[in-house]
């Protein structure tokens, strides 16, 4: 019996006898459901199979252009890999569009035929691996919010090849496939003639008016109501009021009803005159009339300011900033004439312009809304309104509120001229050759768009490479429009109606419309320039995200060429700003985080491009950690600590100590005049900051906490903690921690670098104490106190993603120092482990999955994964079978020793490697070889499969097996 009969056999039982029994998981039953808060759906799932498998059969009634669109890139990905598959789908209830079925078309390694017999009505997913079969089977149709948010009921099985039920699966599959109709042109024109469309969905809006509302009795205007999200804005906002400030900011995602929410708070705050200033004329009557709707009033109560208008007179006055800060419009109003004034994109207020408006008048509450409050200028917007943040809502969770329109991000490989990719320096003449003319135009119409027409915009670099992009595109059919910064205010418009009215398919620009222009229709954004800065990319991606009828989703089309900056993409979708490249990589590899059924997707090609330039990139410069630095100091108004970068999503801390040792060292970076401390405080802080701040081990961080509490803490008591933290409590950890604290842990350098004596004692009374030198610097200087205070606080928020009754935690990366602390060694031996070394009952084994061609080279053989659960593992070069490493390696089970596998892709990801978990040898595999020496001879050496106690997950094993140059 073969290996994967009995691992089928082992999670059979697992799944429909004992779920108590142990199994490797891989092969064990599962259930499958969308659950937002735990980031679990069934696309996840399916995606996975996808990336995996040899073939694949799809048996779904209903399809949307949605739930197709989740799955373009990685059907792409399968088509270069010569890999095809089937879908069997259905015009029941008519549920299907044309369109979905013109877009099914498209994606030629796939074969579609359309059952022919009454109530089709399946939801089944196959997959054909080698010699065995996943299937995926429930309630859940090709559609984006089955896949991902709705509530669905789905089981996923394993099948040998031989089995029974996926043969009947296969044969009736077949037997509809045989006598279903096979998609084409003609049927698709066919169904179009005969087509009803039916009402199947409810688009939420974040204001929903109807069209023939009466616009200005008050009464009606009072019908209008906020939504959740609105209302709980409005009680912050009303908040910041209530505790006697007269300033608010309010920072909010693009298309998230920034402009309703502002008319809401003037509704409850009724004041006598209201001034709303824009930056843009062209703002300004959308403004008016949105306040009109929500306010109601007579058409005299609403008038515009600006170079063509000057209704001064009206209540609610609404004013380019251009017209009011002149001198003689400006002081022709008293500096107290409005109770209430509103500066719609705020960050733009450090120009004098706007400086002087604000200087000028004394409101009873200014409010100013934003999305990017971010500058890279000196100018603090958040000091502007004395820190007050009154509500703030970013794009993860606009998305999560259904406030805007889903998008599915696309990142695609740029044009290749002669071999290249387009990069930095590609000249005009190659960015609009004729070849790249048509690759951009396959993958717009391959990824599409939702609605009936496109309407799209594209960003270019250059304002010449607009006029020409636009001149080839129109050559091509297509019915285009470059716009620059050279085309007056009226032409944009004018421009921008034609494509709202569907007289334009795309508008092709530079900048002009990264902010301050609606155009709620646009289904396609087209990206093709290099990512420079995450405010500009998220401005851009937001021109698609407000909702409208017109369409379900936006599709996003990002060309990703050989560009040095493409790190900014993953960091602007996911909004994390840590500056962890660890974190950055998942973020490309695992995309999850994007909540609702939005999704983001990148090419393999694409992705690869991602991961060479986070690997080439610099991201602790000290410009880089300045300016997160001064963006968090000016949103705080304070000096920050350490924790503060935790809690606002700003740099990983980790990131500041690995660079800088300490976070003192880092302020006096900053050039901030910050209290003094002497050299052995420092040493301790040093040492605090390396070894506890990135909370791998809990254990310490919560000895120093009650030290810093109590001075003293008897070894029982911290015991009692430990187990109330669900943290282990076993003789071997708690020496290990000691030995940190008293540093006969560390080599002979760290001691020197972290002060050389102990830092907390274990007394024959059984109790720990701080040093002497420690317990009075923590008396006399308050500020070391409080950065060892930050530290703790830190670390233990850190620690919350390590479990902490067990030493190694799955998935987190570690390095060879750490496996040494953390396995509970005597001491650090991490300069000497090389691959691995089996110590004290353990054996960590250390492996750089993609070698560098140096050390290709000169080694023939080389360690990779056969599958998720089998690891060939090659010992040291010199070593036989009869080595005395190599045989404790072998019987590691008999002698009860443990092997930990740590892995990390390549050596561009520094000192820190995935641990993924425990692994057996399996003695039938051991061999032994020969390789090269550098010299040409021939020396021995060993290599087995290690059987790994968990299957690898996914997503991480295929990161780590795909090479960035492949």
């Amino acid at each position: 019996m073969d290996q994967l009969v009995r691992d089928l056999e082992s999670a059979l039982h697992k799944g429909f006898i004992d779920r108590k029994i142990s199994n490797n998981g891989r092969y064990s039953p599962k259930f499958l459901i969308n659950n937002q808060k735990r980031n679990e759906n069934v696309l996840t799932s399916i995606v996975e199979e996808l990336d995996n498998c040899k073939s694949f059969l799809f048996s779904v009634a209903f399809i949307t252009e949605s739930g197709l669109a989740t799955l373009k890139s990685h059907l792409l990905d399968l088509k270069r890999k010569g890999i095809s598959g089937r879908i069997l789908t259905s015009t029941f209830l008519n549920f299907n569009q044309p369109k979905v079925f013109k877009e099914l078309l498209k994606i030629t390694n796939v074969e579609v035929r359309l059952a022919n017999v009454e109530g089709f009505h399946s939801k089944g997913y196959i997959f054909e691996r080698d010699n065995y079969y996943s299937l995926i089977v429930g309630s859940s149709n090709l559609t984006a919010k089955a896949l991902k948010v709705n509530h669905e009921w789905n089981v996923q099985l394993t099948s040998h090849e031989d089995g029974d039920l996926v043969q009947h699966f296969k044969d009736q599959f077949e037997e509809m496939w045989e006598m279903g109709l096979i998609l084409n042109d003609t049927w698709i024109n066919k169904y179009e003639e005969e087509y009803k469309p039916i009402d199947y969905k409810t688009v939420e809006k974040v204001v929903d008016f109807p069209e023939d509302y009466n616009l200005n009795p008050l009464e009606e205007s009072l019908k209008i109501k906020p939504n959740k999200m609105q209302e709980a804005a409005l009680k912050q906002i009303a908040n910041v009021r209530e505790k006697g400030h007269n300033k608010g900011l309010v920072i909010s995602s693009t298309g998230t009803g920034k402009t309703y929410l502002s008319a809401f708070d003037v509704r409850r705050f009724a004041p006598k005159r209201m001034l709303f200033i824009v930056h843009r004329e062209q703002i300004l009557n959308q403004a008016k009339s949105d306040f009109q709707r929500i306010l109601g009033g007579l058409e005299k109560d609403f008038g515009i300011l600006s170079g063509s208008t000057k209704q001064t007179e009206a209540r609610f006055l609404f004013a380019t900033i251009q017209t009011i800060s002149q001198k003689e419009n400006l002081e022709s109003f008293d500096s107290s004439e409005f109770d209430y004034i509103l500066i719609d994109e705020v960050h733009k207020a450090g120009a004098k312009s706007y400086l002087k408006v604000i200087d000028y008048f004394t409101p009873k509450f200014l409010m100013g809304m934003t999305a990017t409050p971010e500058r890279t200028d000196d100018f603090n917007i958040y000091e502007l309104f004395d820190y007050n943040i009154a509500y703030e809502i970013r794009l993860q969770e606009a998305l999560e509120e259904d406030m805007l329109c889903p998008f599915h991000y696309f990142g695609v490989t740029d044009f290749e001229y002669n071999g290249k990719l387009i990069d930095d320096t590609t000249i005009l003449f190659k960015l609009v050759t004729e070849e790249r003319v048509t690759h951009i135009l396959d993958k717009i119409n391959y990824y599409g768009y939702s609605g009936e027409k496109v309407k799209g915009l594209m960003f270019c670099s250059r304002k010449d490479e607009a006029e020409k992009l636009s001149h080839a595109l129109n050559e091509r059919g297509l019915r285009t429009v470059a716009l620059t910064g050279d085309n007056a205010q009226e032409e944009r418009l004018w421009q921008v109606s034609k494509l709202e009215n569907g007289l334009l398919d795309y508008i092709i620009t530079v900048d002009i419309f990264n902010e301050g222009i609606d155009i709620p229709s646009v289904n396609q954004v087209v990206m093709l320039r290099q990512t420079q800065s995450s405010i500009i990319f998220i401005q851009q991606l937001g021109r698609g995200l407000r909702k409208h009828d017109s369409k379900d989703f936006v599709t996003i089309i990002d060309f990703i060429g050989n560009y040095k900056n493409n790190y900014l993409i993953p960091i602007a979708l996911s909004g994390d700003k840590s500056q962890n490249k660890d974190i950055i990589r998942r973020h490309t590899s695992e995309t999850s985080y994007i909540k609702g059924i939005s999704t983001v997707n990148f090419e393999e090609v694409a992705r690869k491009q991602i991961f060479k330039s986070i690997n080439s990139s610099n991201l602790t410069a000290v410009k880089v950690l300045r300016e997160a630095y001064i963006e968090l100091k000016n949103r705080l108004g304070r000096v920050p600590d350490l924790i503060d970068f935790i809690t606002n999503h700003s740099i990983d801390p980790v990131v500041i100590i690995d660079k800088y040792k300490n976070y003192y060292q880092f302020l006096l970076k900053m050039n901030e005049e910050v209290p003094s401390i002497n050299l052995y405080e420092e040493k301790v802080l040093t040492m605090l900051s390396i070894e506890l701040l990135n909370g791998k081990r809990k254990h310490e961080l919560l000895l120093l906490k009650l030290l810093i509490e109590n001075g003293k803490v008897d070894e029982t008591e911290y015991l009692s903690h430990l187990e109330e933290a669900g943290c282990s409590t076993d003789k071997k950890t708690l020496e290990s921690m000691q030995r940190i604290f008293d540093l006969s842990f560390f080599t002979q350098s760290d001691k020197k670098k972290y002060g050389e004596q102990p830092i907390i004692l274990l007394g024959q009374d059984k109790n720990y104490s701080f040093n002497e030198s420690i317990i009075k610097s923590l008396q006399l200087n308050r500020y070391f106190l409080h950065l060892i205070n930050d530290i703790v606080s830190s670390g233990i928020e850190k620690s919350i993603k390590y479990n902490c009754s067990q030493a190694l935690t799955l998935y987190e990366k570690y390095s060879r120092k750490d496996a040494c602390k953390l396995l509970n060694w005597d001491s650090d031996e991490s300069s000497t482990m090389y691959g691995y070394k089996p110590k004290h009952g353990t054996c960590p084994i250390f492996v750089t999955y993609h070698k560098d061609d140096e050390v290709e080279s000169s080694v023939a053989y080389g360690d990779e994964f056969i599958s998720p659960e089998i690891f060939k593992w090659y010992t040291r070069s010199n070593r036989s079978i009869q080595s005395e490493e190599v045989q404790k390696i072998i019987h590691a089970y008999e002698r009860k020793m443990d092997i930990h596998i740590f892995i990390k892709k390549d050596d561009d990801e520094g000192s820190n490697f995935y641990y993924l978990g425990k692994a057996n040898p399996d003695k039938d595999t051991v061999e032994q070889d020969t390789m090269l020496d550098k010299k040409g001879n021939n020396i021995p050496v060993v290599h087995m499969n290690m059987i790994m106690e968990k299957p690898v997950q996914n997503k991480l094993y295929r990161y780590i097996v795909e090479g960035i140059n492949e």
